[in-house]
């Protein structure tokens, strides 16, 4: 194919709405997460070891990883990320499970756990929250990890959107 002057012109335009679309529904998770972002700690000391990834799945209720499988002993200590508010710790099937909300829509959560706070604590950055307590079982074998989940308004995304000390992508301008 040929380009032309009027195709290039309808390419950036075409372009140019797409991003603009894009910036606009991204918005509100942006400024939900810009008031945490940067300040969201390892809930686990280093050194860090993704044993499963975050897989979205390609509906709500798909098959996919809601979160990442952070490899560590039983016994490690799980600490808060970043300040909030518990809004669970208890037990959820067979494995204990502690979810903070952050503010902003933004909530975490963590299993298997064995929870040393309770519904309602404040907790500050850092706070140990609890206890490792065996095998999260991922799919190809079960070993000893702490499952991390992350959402916004109830929407899963990757916990690795607001940890520290990962290089975010860059969105470069369009040239021709």
């Amino acid at each position: 194919m040929f380009s032309s002057p009027g195709r290039t012109f309808v390419t950036r335009v075409l372009a140019t709405a797409l991003l603009a679309l894009t910036v606009s529904v991204a918005f509100p998770v942006t400024a939900a997460r810009g008031a945490i972002a940067d300040t969201w700690s390892w809930p686990i000391a280093a050194p860090w070891r993704i044993q499963r990834p975050y897989v979205a799945p390609p509906t709500p209720y798909g098959v996919g990883h809601r979160g990442i499988d952070l490899v560590a002993a039983v016994d490690t200590p799980v600490l808060a990320p970043a300040a909030g508010t518990v809004l669970f710790a208890g037990i959820v099937v067979d494995r204990g499970v502690i979810s903070i909300d952050h503010g902003g829509g933004v909530t975490s959560s963590y299993e298997p756990v064995t929870a040393v706070v309770h519904a309602g604590q404040s907790v500050q950055a850092g706070d140990t929250i609890g206890h490792i307590t065996g095998l999260h079982a991922t799919a190809s074998e079960a070993c000893p990890c702490l499952h991390l989940g992350a959402r916004i308004d109830g929407e899963y995304l990757s916990p690795l959107a607001f940890l520290s000390a990962i290089n975010r992508a860059v969105l470069l301008p369009w040239r021709d």
